[in-house]
């Protein structure tokens, strides 16, 4: 199975802390539907899998017409083999929604939201330079409830200016809508975003690393005291709702990625992206030539790329499979490396599947870094 998933590279507004691939100028939209739809015949031609996921991100996909969606997921059904069941999931800006709008996405195939609330605090939104407000944010959830079973939301901890308390009413007040699966990050400063620039002027002080961990581990244990699985760093979900989309990625599954600056893989060593320029993007699917640069992974990078994705999830790092793709060298060293950390009591084996203890969670990245093989 594989995901295909659509970059939309437009926003009303640009949020102080992004980095993705966007524009606020929005007079190209349809263009860049007609882009999409091109692409997907060409993407067709050399992709044999069938589908799982289908994924609408960005930018905001919610500006979008309901029309707009459906039309691009019959192309995609047109082109592409699907599975049995697949999931169709938009992003979603409270700000781009009513109840009309996302009942009539509910009508032509989208079977899951996630929205991006990030906070229901009005101080932290203004600072992240998020157009909607904490009101518009919890009705947009009650709205999504009402017509969805399945559904994630979207949080940001580590705000400046925030604190522990701060973060527990954030934290509850999301939870208090029963959604099936969140989406949680901390705040990261992206170079060459506004953010950036306000922390280098000093303009906005970001928050001490004790107390971004404080909130992590209490978030942690938060969720699992309500029923959730923390199956992923940052992804938390209810029994039976796992992002289909989300979690190809981290099983080094593969996927395809259609609009510009997207990234595609084909589960193997092969990957490759497209231009993170929407003119250059639409001139070259214009001419019938997919405009992707590509990479070949080599058995080092790729070992060190499995360790990183799967230490962040909940079912860890397979020695067998490492025997099996990368050869006995490579489960060697990682058994004689994460010795420290096993003493440490940051990992632990599980069967065959090393994974991070919960104390340790925070500190999963660094130590995924800190097992990479660095000489070959």
């Amino acid at each position: 199975m594989a995901g295909i998933y659509f970059h939309f590279p437009f926003c009303r507004q640009a949020c102080h802390y992004c980095n993705f691939h966007f524009s606020t100028q929005l007079k190209h939209q349809e263009k860049m539907l007609r882009g999409f739809e091109k692409e997907i015949e060409l993407r067709a031609e050399q992709w044999p899998d069938a589908l799982d996921s289908i994924y609408f991100g960005g930018g905001s996909p919610s500006l979008l017409s309901p029309a707009s969606v459906e039309k691009l997921i019959n192309a995609v059904t047109k082109n592409f083999k699907l599975g049995e069941s697949v999931e169709i999931t938009i992003e979603v800006n409270p700000d781009d929604v009513s109840f009309e709008y996302l009942e009539a996405m509910s009508t032509i195939g989208i079977n899951r939201l996630s929205i991006g609330i990030q906070s229901f605090l009005d101080s932290e939104l203004k600072l992240m330079n998020r157009i909607h407000s904490a009101d518009q944010g919890m009705k947009s959830i009650e709205w999504t409830a009402k017509l969805y079973d399945n559904f994630s939301v979207d949080l940001i901890y580590g705000i400046p200016s925030s604190d522990l308390s701060s973060w527990k009413k954030n934290l509850n007040q999301a939870l208090f809508f029963e959604a099936p699966h969140l989406s949680i990050y901390a705040l990261t400063v992206e170079p060459k975003t506004v953010l950036a620039h306000q922390v280098k002027n000093k303009k906005i002080q970001l928050l001490d690393e004790d107390l971004v961990k404080s909130q992590y581990d209490w978030m942690v244990d938060r969720m699992e005291g309500a029923g959730y699985e923390n199956y992923e760093f940052s992804n938390f979900s209810k029994p039976g709702f796992n992002a289909v989309n989300n979690s190809n990625y981290w099983k080094g599954k593969a996927y395809i990625g259609i609009g510009p600056a997207a990234h595609s893989y084909d589960g193997k060593r092969t990957r490759s992206w497209n231009p993170s320029n929407n003119i250059k993007y639409l001139n070259s699917i214009q001419q019938g030539i997919l405009p992707a640069q590509s990479e070949i992974l080599n058995t080092h990078d790729a070992f060190n790329e499995y360790l990183m994705t799967s230490l962040r999830t909940s079912w860890g790092v397979s020695l067998k499979k490492i025997n099996q793709t990368f050869g006995k060298h490579y489960s060697d060293y990682l058994e004689k490396q994460v010795e420290n950390h096993l003493i440490d009591q940051r990992v632990y084996w599980d069967g065959d599947a090393l994974k991070v203890t919960k104390k340790a969670k925070f500190l999963t990245d660094g130590i995924a870094s800190d097992l990479f093989l660095l000489k070959y």
